[in-house]
């Protein structure tokens, strides 16, 4: 058996996590056009996915998305630019930016999270609620320690 042909018969943890995660984006924006918020990309969850409601600072954002800063901050100047967010000054230390949702911001952050609770439904209907569970227990495992590999 040829290696592509082995890598489709028993796709290994790389090609299975991509898979899903560019499923899951496509469908997501998809979605999200369809609500209304067509500019959006992929690239922009770096940002909007860990971003809380009240504000993040930018080295925050990096921390959990594991991007650059500097491509945090381009990110960040794009959404600025499509009205999702803002900088305001950190109360908590002066020098510091917070990046901020606006009201279109929270809008797709709240959408957002509707499309992909209907999608993590549909799997564990799928799969039964049990082993869904379970999966995104492992998976949760997995994850925690392929990030403590890398840094």
């Amino acid at each position: 058996m040829r290696r592509s042909e082995r890598k489709q018969a028993d796709p290994d943890l790389g090609i299975l996590s991509s898979r899903t995660l560019f499923s899951l984006q496509r469908e997501l924006f998809t979605t999200l056009a369809e609500q209304g918020h067509p500019e959006l990309r992929p690239r922009h969850g770096a940002v909007l996915a860990y971003l809380n409601e009240e504000g993040s600072r930018a080295t925050d954002l990096a921390a959990q998305s594991g991007q650059h800063k500097q491509v945090i901050g381009t990110l960040v100047d794009e959404l600025v630019e499509l009205g999702y967010v803002e900088r305001q000054p950190d109360p908590a230390d002066r020098r510091a930016k917070l990046v901020v949702p606006t009201p279109k911001g929270l809008d797709e952050m709240a959408r957002s999270d509707a499309i992909v609770a209907a999608i993590e439904e549909r799997h564990a209907r799928a799969v039964g609620e049990e082993a869904y569970a379970e999966f995104k227990r492992v998976h949760r495992l997995i994850a925690g320690r392929q990030s403590a590999q890398t840094q």
